[in-house]
């Protein structure tokens, strides 16, 4: 047993929490910008329309999408990054960068960076909870064959 192995299911655990605390953390970040006076109701409802198409269009199917490669997964024990892909942590990397890109050379206005971080932040967080969800699924169903479609 490799000590930087684990448990095909433990992969959904280990999204869960990095998907958990990057969406909390920009989450936070727009959180803080609204504190600086931004917070109004259409800026909350800029905010929730971003969330629901990160959610719908992005996130939602990529955790779909991740949980069914990890399912069909043979092995029962694999190195402990593969809960994404290599195209996933390009798109996380290039997501990352250009995110500090943004607030470092200050490219978009604070009321910007309110509505869309927020609205990213917690489409992000419910993203780690659906993993930590499929995680439990798979966790308390031996049988568990991946996620179904609704």
């Amino acid at each position: 047993m490799n000590l930087f192995t684990v448990r095909k299911h433990t992969l959904l655990l280990i999204a869960s929490i990095v998907w958990l605390a990057a969406g909390i953390n920009i989450a936070r970040i727009g959180f803080e910008a609204y504190a600086n006076n931004h917070v109004t109701p259409i800026n909350i409802l800029l905010s929730a329309a971003v969330g629901a198409v990160f959610w719908l269009f992005v996130f939602g199917k990529l955790v779909v999408k991740h949980t069914a490669r990890i399912a069909s997964y043979e092995e029962e024990r694999h190195f402990f990054l593969k809960f994404f892909d290599v195209p996933a942590f390009l798109i996380m990397a290039v997501m990352m960068t250009g995110g500090i890109s943004i607030r470092a050379f200050g490219l978009a206005p604070e009321v910007f960076i309110a509505v869309f971080y927020t609205g990213l932040g917690l489409a992000l967080a419910l993203a780690g909870l659906r993993f930590g969800w499929m995680w439990m699924s798979a966790r308390s169903n031996p049988a568990w064959t991946g996620p179904t479609a609704r």
